[in-house]
C-alpha cells in the first residue's frame, strides 16, 4: 500500500520556520507517512541539505526585507500588504497543483497562509494567534485568525498552561473557532553531555539587512574577547565555510549533527530572540542573552517577557556592547521540557 503524502511548507522567513518542521517532518516518516517539502529561498535550502531522499517544491517568495531603521518595519510592511496578498493567491494555485500531481492526503502549513486546501486536512503551524504590531494589533490579529480558519486544525508548538514560551503570542481569551492544538515546544536538537568547548556561540539568522548589521557589530564588539567563541553567521551556502581569527570560529552555516554539537559545547548562547530559537535553547536547558530584531514586535515582546520572568537578559541591538554579556550568570536560563503532544494522536487527522 502507497505511503500517504503530507505536503510541509514553511514560511521563508529567517530559518526557524524550516528547522521547526525538520522533527514534524522526521515524525512524519517514523509514521509511515511520505514528506513532500515546498518553500523558497534558504528556508528551503535547508531543509534540502536536511533530506536530501524528499521530493521538493518551489513556491513563491513574500520578499520581505527589514528596513535598516526598526521604526521604519511597519510602514514597509504595510507597503508590501497587496505583494503579500497577490503572493497567498499563487500558494493557493500552487497547492492545487501540487495536490492533483501528487495526490495529496494532507497539508502542514508553518504560516505560509495560502497552503492549504479544501479537499485534504490542512494544518496551520504557528505560534503567532495573536499578531503584535503596536496599535493595530487587534486588526492584525484579527486578520491572521481569518486566514487561520481556513485551516482544519491550528497547531501551536507550546504549552497550554504556564509555564509556556509564547505568552499572549500564542493564547487567546477565546478560541475564535480555530481548533487550536498545543503540540509542545518543537525542537530539532537533543541535550548532550559534552564538555564545554567555547564560551559563548552566536547564531545568527533573519532577514535582510538587520542579520548583517548584527553580524559586523558582534565581530566588532567580540573579536578581542580572551575566550573562544563560536560564531555561525546563518548564511545558507552551497559551499560550508569556516574561518579562525583570534578567538573567534567563523562559520557561514551549520546543520544537523554539526549544530546540535555546537549548542551543546556552548556555555552561552547569544542569540535573536526568535521563536524557534527560544524552542532550541529552552529543550539544551541553556543560557542565553538576546538582542532582538529592530521593530519586530514580536521578538522584542518575547524577550521582554523572558527577563521579567529572570530566565535571560536582553537589550536593542545599537545597545549591545561586551560588557552587557555579564549580566547572563544572574539569570535563570531557559529550561523546559519538549513535551511534544503524541504524533500518532496529530497525524490521525490524515
Amino acid at each position: 500500500m502507497p505511503k500517504k503524502k503530507i505536503l510541509v511548507a514553511p514560511l521563508n522567513w529567517g530559518l526557524g520556520h524550516a528547522t521547526r518542521c525538520i522533527p514534524i517532518i522526521k515524525a512524519l516518516e517514523i509514521n509511515d507517512f511520505e514528506p513532500i517539502i515546498a518553500s523558497d529561498g534558504s528556508a528551503l535550502a535547508l531543509l534540502k541539505k536536511e533530506f536530501p531522499h524528499l521530493k521538493y517544491y518551489e513556491l513563491p517568495s513574500y520578499n520581505i526585507r527589514y528596513a535598516r531603521k526598526g521604526i521604519f518595519f511597519k510602514s514597509k510592511i504595510l507597503l508590501k500588504s497587496f505583494k503579500i496578498s497577490k503572493t497567498i493567491a499563487e500558494e493557493r494555485k500552487l497547492t492545487l497543483d501540487i495536490h492533483t500531481k501528487e495526490g495529496l492526503s494532507g497539508i502542514i502549513s508553518d504560516n505560509r497562509l495560502g497552503v492549504c486546501s479544501k479537499f485534504v486536512p490542512s494544518v496551520f503551524v504557528t505560534h503567532q494567534l495573536n499578531v503584535l504590531s503596536g496599535k493595530t494589533t487587534y486588526f492584525s490579529s484579527k486578520i491572521h485568525q481569518h486566514y487561520i480558519k481556513k485551516f482544519s486544525e491550528c497547531w501551536v508548538p507550546d504549552f497550554k498552561e504556564e509555564p509556556n514560551l509564547s505568552g499572549k503570542l500564542g493564547h487567546l481569551k477565546e478560541n475564535h473557532h480555530l481548533n487550536i492544538k498545543y503540540i509542545g515546544a518543537l525542537s530539532r536538537l537533543e541535550k548532550k553531555d559534552l564538555e564545554n568547548k567555547y564560551k559563548f556561540m552566536v547564531i545568527l539568522s533573519g532577514p535582510e539587512p538587520q542579520r548583517t548589521l548584527l553580524e559586523e557589530k558582534l565581530l566588532h564588539e567580540l573579536r578581542d574577547y580572551p575566550e573562544k567563541i563560536l560564531f555561525i553567521r546563518g548564511v545558507l551556502e552551497d559551499i560550508q565555510t569556516k574561518e579562525i581569527a583570534k578567538n573567534l570560529t567563523i562559520y557561514n552555516y551549520l546543520t544537523g549533527e554539526e549544530l546540535e554539537n555546537a549548542f551543546n559545547t556552548s556555555e552561552y548562547i547569544i542569540a535573536r530572540s526568535g521563536y524557534t530559537t527560544l524552542m532550541d535553547i529552552a529543550k539544551l536547558k541553556k543560557k542565553a542573552f538576546f538582542i532582538p530584531t529592530p521593530g519586530q514586535t514580536e521578538q522584542v515582546y518575547l524577550a521582554k517577557r523572558l527577563e521579567e520572568k529572570g530566565l535571560a537578559p536582553s537589550c536593542k541591538q545599537n545597545h549591545f556592547d561586551i560588557k552587557k554579556l555579564e549580566e547572563i550568570s544572574r539569570y535563570k536560563g531557559l529550561a523546559f521540557d519538549s513535551g511534544v503532544f503524541n504524533w500518532t494522536d496529530l497525524f490521525s487527522l490524515f
